[in-house]
């Protein structure tokens, strides 16, 4: 395993966060080269206990967001646990939160509080709605934020009901938002030599998924409809069952259309009125599909999806988890991620100099951040 300096070596980030979104960040950084050391309560980060399965104890779900981590015990509630916060503070370049608005500054340890004493320090809060506003201050939920925002009503069957997308898409997108906005205060910070606030809201961040159905709304006036599997502006673009595995096709112009047509024997689709232009599939998709699912009833789908992607069009079988995890390009991407006996995801992001390196598999324990150079 790699040890060289990441991006982000010498930066410390006190991750006081649980949960998904906040600890996403600070894993995120840490993978980056960042010194992140987590705090947590006496009884551990809740998601600790979120399983099964389970490995001594400890749920696989906290596994998969705290690697790169060195790990400490305090109650923030007691006066030694905010004085010793305090003193992480003064070492920190950023403070990573997700409490209750309000809980910090209880305790006395908020960030109006302590913003004078550390001038340089980022401040990154993830919250569910930002701390005012109509619904700001109330805690936020991945499930409940993709109701709110509109996600659940254009996921789903077309004939179905508003579906939860299947995995917690907004939590995460809210992580990577609050790394984008530490990024973005630690360079500001070299002009000015200021910390500042960066403000990621799961609210805001499920809205900002909503494309193109909000561009759609903005210009047509039309409430956005669920259209399953297939995206509501172009066509093919859609699962196909064939004689084998299911594949998605994801035809994006007329070229690909026709090189699709060409390689199944059936050109003559591509010269019919109703499936010519880009348009005309979208407003015929229900005919096409039906005559694609026949040409295709008798070929095998992940040769042809092999077959459609060598020739320039998009395609891919429909893989379950395990397969998508043990494909050989995954394993190329070095996207699995081995220390020990931990397993993980690896970094999506490859730097050509400073790639992410992995250093501590989850549960590490630390007292203190790490010395840098210019320390005592």
């Amino acid at each position: 395993m790699q040890h060289k300096a990441g991006a982000l070596a010498g930066i410390r980030v006190l991750d006081l966060s649980r949960i998904l979104g906040g600890p996403y960040c600070g894993q995120v950084l840490g993978d980056h080269g960042a010194d992140v050391l987590k705090v947590e309560p006496p009884q551990g980060d809740d998601t600790r206990a979120w399983g099964p399965p389970f490995r001594d104890g400890v749920a696989s779900y906290y596994f998969g967001l705290n690697r790169n981590k060195r790990i400490q015990f305090l109650d923030l509630a007691s006066p030694e646990g905010q004085q010793r916060v305090r003193e992480l503070m003064a070492q920190a370049d950023v403070v990573v939160e997700n409490f209750k608005v309000g809980t910090m500054e209880k305790w006395g340890i908020g960030y109006e509080q302590v913003r004078g004493e550390f001038p340089r320090l980022i401040w990154c809060r993830v919250t569910g709605f930002g701390a005012d506003g109509p619904l700001g201050s109330l805690p936020g939920y991945d499930a409940a934020v993709q109701a709110l925002c509109g996600l659940m009503s254009i996921n789903g069957e077309a004939d179905g009901n508003p579906l939860r997308v299947g995995l917690p898409v907004v939590d995460m997108v809210t992580g990577l938002n609050a790394v984008i906005g530490v990024l973005l205060a630690l360079h500001e910070r070299k002009t000015s030599g200021l910390g500042q606030l960066v403000d990621a809201a799961l609210y805001d961040s499920g809205l900002s998924l909503l494309h193109p159905h909000a561009a759609n709304w903005f210009m047509s006036g039309k409430i956005p409809r669920r259209t399953g599997n297939a995206h509501p502006n172009i066509y093919p673009y859609d699962v196909i069952h064939t004689g084998g595995t299911a594949i998605f096709l994801a035809v994006g112009n007329d070229r690909q259309f026709r090189l699709m047509c060409q390689h199944i024997g059936q050109p003559a689709l591509a010269q019919d009125e109703r499936f010519a232009t880009a348009g005309q599939r979208s407003v015929h998709r229900a005919a096409l599909k039906a005559l694609l699912e026949q040409a295709f009833a008798t070929l095998d789908g992940a040769a042809l999806a092999d077959e459609l992607m060598a020739i320039g069009v998009p395609a891919a079988a429909v893989q379950d988890v395990r397969q998508a995890l043990t494909h050989p390009h995954t394993v190329h991407r070095d996207m699995v991620v081995r220390m020990g006996d931990y397993q993980g995801l690896g970094a999506p992001v490859k730097l050509g100099r400073t790639p992410a390196t992995y250093r501590h598999a989850p549960l590490s324990e630390g007292l203190d951040f790490s010395p840098t150079e210019g320390d005592e």
